[in-house]
């Protein structure tokens, strides 16, 4: 087994190990490095691949969902999606791979570490992305994703906006609250001292 292999089979487990505890990010990746660094000779290509994968998470999802017959991603076994988000970011950024050594190291992966089933349902899912980005579809996919991130972030501005109003109108509650007791108990002070003097 070459080092590119060993190098794939660690880099689907790093994104497993992130994926099972919830949290795709750089910061993950790096603790996954230092309890299971990967050999010297292979740290590149390791970080090529998770930090790529990191980067592109998005989109890539959104292509093994567009040729996945019906199937969300987070339905997929959490082996399969993770070996062919590594693929897929092989077959739509690393060109100098052969996209058959992509797709062939996925399977025999999947086979390795997944179902029975793995390979044919890599195999289907991976092929039918190769074919469409040979004949040039997958650019419209992208476009497609990118108009949705637009519209995504859009709707995330919205709702941070409306956060940091509603925080801004708590905020002024309590001011207000804390004037009407500051008020209330000028008031009690005044009629004590009254009381007092009289």
């Amino acid at each position: 087994m070459g080092n590119r292999r060993k190098t794939r089979e660690l880099a689907v487990q790093a994104l497993f190990f992130m994926d099972m505890s919830g949290g795709f990010s750089k910061g993950s990746g790096d603790l996954f490095i230092t309890s299971f660094e990967p050999p010297r000779e292979s740290v590149v290509f390791f970080e090529k691949l998770v930090h790529g994968v990191l980067g592109s998470k998005k989109r890539i999802d959104r292509i093994i969902e567009a040729f996945s017959n019906n199937w969300k991603i987070s339905r997929m076994s959490c082996v399969d999606r993770n070996i062919m988000r590594i693929a897929v970011f092989e077959l739509l950024f690393l060109t100098e791979i052969p996209p058959k050594v992509s797709i062939n190291e996925a399977i025999d992966i999947g086979k390795k570490y997944g179902t029975a089933e793995s390979g044919a349902f890599i195999n289907g899912i991976l092929d039918s992305v190769n074919i469409a980005r040979d004949d040039d579809e997958i650019s419209g996919i992208l476009e497609e994703i990118d108009e949705d991130e637009d519209y995504d972030e859009d709707i995330e501005k919205s709702r941070a906006e409306k956060m940091r109003i509603a925080e801004e109108l708590r905020d002024a509650e309590k001011v207000i609250e804390e004037e009407v007791v500051d008020t209330g108990k000028a008031k009690v002070r005044k009629r004590i001292k009254g009381k007092a003097i009289i």
